[in-house]
This record gives C-alpha cells, sequence and structure tokens, in this order.
C-alpha cells in the first residue's frame, strides 16, 4: 500500500493522489493500487515558517507520528508531497523518529528523485531553472542539489522571489494556499513573469519546486521551457516501488 502524508498543502496532497492514479495502468477499479492519504494539516506546522526561524517546532516531528501510524495501517512507501519538508533539517528528523521507532517504511525523497528523473529523460538539458517556497529557494534545496549534479541552476532574484513567487503561494488573498479551486489569476500572472526571468537567464527547463505551483502550472511546457513536476515524479516512484508493473510508459512529449 501507498502512504500519502497529506497537509503539506492539503489540495497538495490530493495532488499527489491524482498523479498516483493517472501513472497507473488499471481497466477498473480493481486494478488501481491501494493508496491511503492522511491529511493532518492542523498538526503540522509550516515548513517554510521552520526553516525561516518564524516558529521553533521541527514540522519533522509530526511528519514521522504520520508515517507511523500509516505503516501501522498497512504502507509500504510513503510520499511527502512538500518540497521544503526534504530539507535536512527535517527530513533527518523525519528519519531518526522512525528509527527510533524500528519503523521498515520506505519514505521516497521528493528532491533526489526529481534530479534522477532530469538525468535519465532529458540527458541533455544544462541549464534547469526552479519555482519554490522561501524556504526552498533560501535553503538552496534545489540549487544545490541541480549543482552537485553538474547542472547550471538559475532561481528567480531574492527579489522577484520575495514579489511574486512567494506571494504566488502563500499570499492570503490570491495565493495557491488560500484560494484554489479556481485559482486567482494573479497567482498565474506572478509565476509567468517567474518563468520568463528564468527563460531570459538561458533556463531550458524549470523544476515546479513547491507542489502547489503544479496545481495552477499544469502543462508539460510553459514560455518555451519543459516543466518538470516533481509531484508527478514522486508518485510514479512510489507506484514503481509497489508495483513496477502496474506503471505507465512515461510520455514526455505527448
Amino acid at each position: 500500500m501507498i502512504g500519502i502524508v497529506g497537509g503539506v498543502g492539503p489540495y497538495a496532497g490530493i495532488d499527489l493522489l491524482k498523479n498516483i492514479y493517472d501513472n497507473t495502468i488499471a481497466k477498473k477499479d480493481q486494478d488501481y493500487l491501494n493508496a491511503l492519504l492522511f491529511s493532518l494539516s492542523s498538526r503540522i506546522l509550516d515548513r517554510t515558517e521552520f526553516l525561516m526561524g518564524s516558529i521553533v517546532g521541527n514540522p519533522g516531528h509530526e511528519i514521522a507520528k504520520i508515517v507511523v501510524t500509516l505503516e501501522k495501517l498497512g504502507v509500504e512507501v510513503v510520499g511527502i508531497p512538500c518540497n521544503t519538508a526534504h530539507s535536512d533539517r527535517i527530513f533527518s528528523v523525519i528519519l531518526e523518529e522512525l528509527q527510533k521507532n524500528d519503523s521498515k517504511v520506505k519514505v521516497v525523497h521528493m528532491i533526489h528523485e526529481t534530479i534522477d528523473f532530469i538525468k535519465v529523460n532529458f540527458p541533455n538539458f544544462k541549464k534547469i531553472g526552479t519555482l519554490s517556497t522561501t524556504g526552498t529557494y533560501r535553503y538552496k534545496l534545489y540549487s544545490n542539489a541541480l549543482t552537485d549534479n553538474g547542472y547550471h541552476s538559475i532561481q528567480p532574484s531574492q527579489k522577484m522571489q520575495q514579489e511574486l513567487v512567494h506571494p504566488a503561494i502563500y499570499h492570503p488573498e490570491y495565493g495557491i494556499k488560500s484560494k484554489f479551486n479556481p485559482y486567482h489569476p494573479q497567482a498565474r500572472i506572478n509565476l509567468e513573469l517567474a518563468v520568463d526571468y528564468l527563460a531570459s537567464q538561458g533556463a531550458e527547463a524549470v523544476i515546479l519546486g513547491c507542489t502547489e505551483i503544479p496545481l495552477v502550472i499544469d502543462t508539460k511546457e510553459i514560455k518555451g521551457l519543459t516543466v518538470i513536476n516533481p509531484t508527478n515524479v514522486l508518485a510514479r516512484k512510489l507506484i514503481q516501488l509497489v508495483d513496477p508493473n502496474k506503471l505507465k510508459p512515461l510520455k514526455i512529449h505527448d
């Protein structure tokens, strides 16, 4: 069974489950893989606020508790649809807590899988842009991972991150976390302006490095850049780990 730590944010958990179903070979209900989405958003502190020092409590502790509960319910592999939660300061705590509980569950590392996905499927790419929360941005979660793997990492300027990208996610009036289905047009406008900047700096692809962003940018290309969706990458890895025969062939250019 696949487990999903929901609530980080809530719609991101639903989106991961949808991506799991979208990537599963199935002709009837019974063909789909068993999956358990556990969304306890009220218990998990904001990951970016923690990394930025706005709050003290590490959200990794509560995430680990949820993973332990999922394991007790029969889950074998777990996905956490939040890029920022994969920072070492949070993810290491999750792993430490799981070890204390003698957990055997496999927690997939979203960022590592995304880099591997690019290597395998886009071997000629050299310059990769990223849009993300300010927590992921300042801690260079994707930037460092890309650089360590030989890529040229491109991020928005600090001003653009502060005035466009982060508000597109967090703004109380139009941010994706506060307004989705439908999303506010201003969130899309902000993100497209940031993509324009990445393209102007020579990016060949853009990683949607916050799981709220694919809720707005849901195409395989934008502004001439290939879209890399870590939520979809995570979904495919979870399927592969549980039953690789159920994984649909990847269609890059359709």
